[in-house]
């Protein structure tokens, strides 16, 4: 594959966030069946059972360990939180490669431009939640 061929650069991309999106979309399917599977077919049953009088995401922690351990014990919610996880980092991924195949393509001005944008990104993701200003 010719990475300075145009058609190969959008190959690449569509092909990263078509997989992204279809890991996410089974990864929260996944989630969902357990979700179903846990509370026997009811409707509100397994909500209730975890958050009970309170919004999902105030009780439940989202910590990388706690991921990990519940995804290792087929915790619904975190299955269901690593689709979210995945559709998040989709289009992160999408200009990281862009970046990649910029420099390969050796134009500066694209490497230059994305890079800013993925400094951008990664910065309202990662520092953003920290600054005392953005914490509501």
């Amino acid at each position: 594959m010719n990475f300075r061929d145009p058609e190969s650069m959008n190959l690449v991309i569509g092909n990263v966030l078509r997989y992204g999106v279809v890991l996410s979309a089974a990864a929260v399917l996944f989630g969902t069946i357990l979700l179903v599977a846990s509370n026997g077919g009811s409707d509100t049953g397994g909500y209730l059972t975890y958050f009970p009088n309170q919004i999902p995401h105030s009780a439940f922690d989202v910590s990388f360990s706690a991921l990990l351990s519940g995804l290792a014990s087929f915790n619904a919610f975190s299955w269901i939180e690593l689709g979210v996880i995945i559709l998040i980092a989709t289009p992160v991924s999408r200009v990281l490669i862009s970046v990649l195949l910029f420099a390969a393509e050796r134009d500066r001005l694209y490497v230059t431009v994305t890079a800013i944008v993925l400094v951008v990104l990664l910065f309202s993701m990662l520092v953003t939640p920290f600054i005392p200003l953005f914490q509501g």
